[in-house]
């Protein structure tokens, strides 16, 4: 770790909600084609791009891509100088000045070559701005060279997020990211509800190097660890606690 202070922060969505970006945990996460609702567990998946990829562009864009020109608040910005691990795709943590955070499961801004997972690709902007939202569909197929059949390899366009149904590379900087867990003298999880493997994995090697935990979460979940501290708050409510004890 570069920072002095060896803390690793590991945020969630509940970070970005005070940012108009909703968790998605509940209806406003689902999606329906014809008549029957999908959840986002069942959207987001590399299944559903194969097999819908029009779906699955559309869902992407109403869910996420409708959120790109929102603004980091107190807590992105009070994070800039900090360790990060985000599972957000919103890219606000780039946006208030971390230089080095990195965005675990992606981001919404940009996309890369559809290829097989392990592969090394490019990222590169994505066309969100040139999306023609009253032919939604055909705008969005069109636009990431979705093939008659389907999605091309190395050819048609994917939105850069890690899907449900697939695992970490080094696209998403999988090894560097294990390292900053490794280095870490505590780990502070902000706003997650610990139900994806990126914190499992980070609470593993917290609890197997005994390396203390703090929970921020209005509603934490509590957790399997000898030297963990809960803060039911919100974030902010976190970091104002945070800024008064240094002040005093």
């Amino acid at each position: 770790m570069t920072k002095s202070d060896k803390t690793l922060y590991i945020t969630g969505a509940g970070v970005s909600t005070e940012s108009g970006i909703p968790t998605f945990r509940g209806e406003d996460g689902f999606w329906t084609i014809g008549s029957r609702n999908y959840t986002p567990q069942q959207m987001a998946t590399h299944d559903m791009y194969m097999h819908n990829p029009g779906e699955f562009l559309k869902w992407y864009y109403n869910r996420f891509a409708t959120y790109r020109h929102h603004g980091p608040n107190k807590v992105h910005h009070w994070l800039a100088d900090k360790t990060l691990i985000t599972q957000n795709i919103d890219g606000l943590d780039g946006k208030a000045g971390n230089p080095d955070y990195i965005s675990i499961h992606g981001r919404l801004d940009e996309v890369t070559l559809f290829h097989h997972q392990g592969d090394e690709v490019e990222r590169f902007k994505a066309p969100w701005d040139e999306v023609d939202e009253a032919n939604l569909e055909s705008s969005l197929l069109e636009l990431f060279k979705i093939g008659k059949h389907g999605p091309i390899l190395n050819e048609s366009l994917k939105p850069y997020v890690l899907l449900f149904d697939e695992y970490y590379t080094e696209l998403y900087e999988i090894s560097r990211a294990q390292q900053q867990m490794l280095d870490a003298e505590k780990m502070v999880f902000m706003g997650t509800s610990f139900s994806v493997n990126i914190t499992n994995m980070a609470l593993e090697i917290a609890r197997h190097n005994n390396i203390p935990v703090e929970v921020v979460d209005p509603n934490p979940n509590h957790i399997f660890h000898s030297q963990v501290k809960y803060f039911a708050m919100t974030a902010q409510e976190y970091i104002s606690r945070k800024n008064n004890l240094t002040s005093n």
